[in-house]
């Protein structure tokens, strides 16, 4: 999968931004520029925060994007389309892999259709946080006594909230409702969290990175538990039999296809108590700082930071 890329290629590093994962993308592009220049690459860094990275990517035309954001403007295809439009290849997947990985209701649909095991859940409109007796029948008959409620299209486990009762299910509503139109209301799947990283760009060049069981002190791998020092113990590779280590591997990979993603996507799968392994969501730009699970992953099957971000760029289209 390694390929020899010319040493003058120039990178552009696109950083910041304006998401609420602001600060950890500016950490995941700092990381990745240090990187790219190990690797030998000439790199230039561009906060997206500031629109005059546009007309710097037209004056500079740099041979290879390499997207360092997280959240909204970043992740959710509005970059990529940019960057078609400018004619720039880009690390990462595509415009339409990325939509619909970043909309939680859409990527639930396509991890439906493609016959992979989802929590159930429905989608809360606007307005609906002031029905909430409706909303908490809704789930009751539906989903059961614990939810999870979430934005339907934040990443970094912004603005989740875990509930068992009708006026925690209020509280929670407001505050996914403060980062989104719509709110994702799943069933809460108790058990072991396993990340499960994907490197490639069709289906018969995908490698399994190796998987993580996370250990988080909080009640579930929430925004703090990611990124805090501290916040959550990663157990690499994760103690699991070898079939359910396939399992959790083909899951990913499938999640991959499914959404059409390229380069590299991180899932989120959850392992109940009859191990059954649920997925949650798949991540189109995983982080990568120091607290990062794709990273650590890498390495443990010898691949350094540097040989990723190459990897990544040679990716690119």
């Amino acid at each position: 999968m390694m390929e020899c890329i010319p040493a003058e290629t120039s990178v552009a590093v696109l950083e910041g931004g304006t998401s609420e994962e602001r600060e950890v993308s500016l950490n995941t592009g700092r990381n990745c520029a240090e990187a790219l220049r190990t690797a030998g690459f000439k790199v230039s860094e561009y906060d997206t925060a500031d629109l005059g990275f546009i007309e710097a990517l037209r004056r500079d035309q740099p041979d290879v994007a390499f997207i360092a954001l997280h959240g909204r403007g970043g992740e959710d295809g509005t970059m990529q389309g940019l960057l078609e439009l400018l004619g720039i290849p880009y690390t990462g997947s595509g415009v339409l892999a990325s939509a619909l990985a970043m909309d939680k209701e859409a990527s639930k649909a396509v991890y439906r259709q493609a016959g992979l095991a989802t929590p159930p859940g429905f989608v809360a409109r606007r307005g609906e946080e002031f029905f909430v007796d409706s909303v908490a029948n809704k789930v009751a008959d539906q989903l059961g006594d614990k939810v999870v409620v979430k934005p339907n299209s934040e990443g970094s486990s912004v603005g989740i909230t875990i509930v068992q009762d009708r006026e925690a299910l209020a509280d929670a509503l407001r505050e996914a409702f403060r980062f989104d139109d719509r709110v994702l209301i799943e069933r809460f799947i108790p058990g072991r969290e396993i990340m499960a990283g994907v490197i490639g760009n069709t289906e018969k060049d995908i490698r399994s990175l190796p998987l993580i069981e996370v250990e988080a002190t909080a009640d579930f791998y929430d925004y703090d538990s990611k990124y805090a020092p501290g916040g959550s113990r990663h157990v690499l590779p994760a103690p699991l039999d070898e079939d359910t280590t396939q399992t959790c591997q083909k899951l990913a990979a499938a999640a991959h296809t499914a959404l059409g993603c390229r380069g590299c996507s991180r899932s989120d799968i959850r392992l109940d108590s009859y191990g059954i392994a649920w997925l949650l969501e798949t991540n189109t730009l995983p982080g990568m700082t120091s607290t990062s699970l794709v990273p650590e992953a890498a390495r443990a099957m010898g691949l350094d930071f540097p040989n990723l971000v190459k990897l990544l760029v040679n990716l690119a289209k």
